[in-house]
Parts: structure tokens; sequence; C-alpha cells
């Protein structure tokens, strides 16, 4: 699955897509917990991380914000895409003074699985 992402086709069906971007924003969120990042993979997931909080955002949507679709999100957990080519080809929209996610990935779990 990893090198049919990096070259950003893949063979996975809607749902099954859907499903792994729900596990990576799950992973995501057991390594980051917190509410200061709210990470959206419209329209199949969302997940709040805590980074560079200096308290727990509690109420509304958190002030930094990151954007993408399913396929950017696993190819950055993978390794197949970095953090500034995502930026930089416009697949991810990032806002608030937090939204700076480039050492998050790759993400190990995934790493390893290939």
């Amino acid at each position: 699955m990893c090198a049919e992402l990096a070259t950003g086709t893949t063979d996975l069906s809607p749902s099954d897509l859907a499903r792994a971007a729900r596990t990576t924003c799950a992973l995501l969120g057991a390594r980051y917990p917190g509410g200061s990042v709210e990470v959206r993979v419209p329209p199949v997931a969302a997940v709040q991380l805590g980074i560079g909080e200096r308290g727990r955002h509690t109420r509304g949507t958190p002030p930094n914000v990151v954007q993408t679709d399913a396929i950017t999100l696993l190819r950055l957990a993978g390794g197949t895409l970095g953090w500034a080519d995502a930026l930089a080809d416009h697949l991810v929209t990032a806002s608030g003074v937090h939204s700076d996610l480039d050492g998050l990935w790759p993400l190990p779990e995934l790493v390893s699985a290939h």
C-alpha cells in the first residue's frame, strides 16, 4: 500500500481509504493527545492534537486547523510525502501558530509496517 500511495495511486476502495484515514487519525490522537490543533480529513475523519499547547482547548474549533484529503494524510503518515512538499503542492492547508506538523511525520507505526 505504501508504494501505491507514494505514486499517488491506490486500489483502495473508498470505504477502505476512509477506514485507513480514521485509523491514522486515531494513531495521531493517541500519540499527541490534546486539543490545540484540529486535523480534518473531510468527509471521513477529524482529530484534535496537543501540539505546542500550554493548556487544552476545550470549546469549539481550535484556533489551529490542518486540512487535507485521505490519500495525502496516508502518504504523510507513511513517509512517502514530506510536509513541506504537501504544503507547497497545496495538498494541505494549515492555519494557526501551532499548525506546523512537520515533526509528526512519518508515523513510526506505519513506516515499520512496510
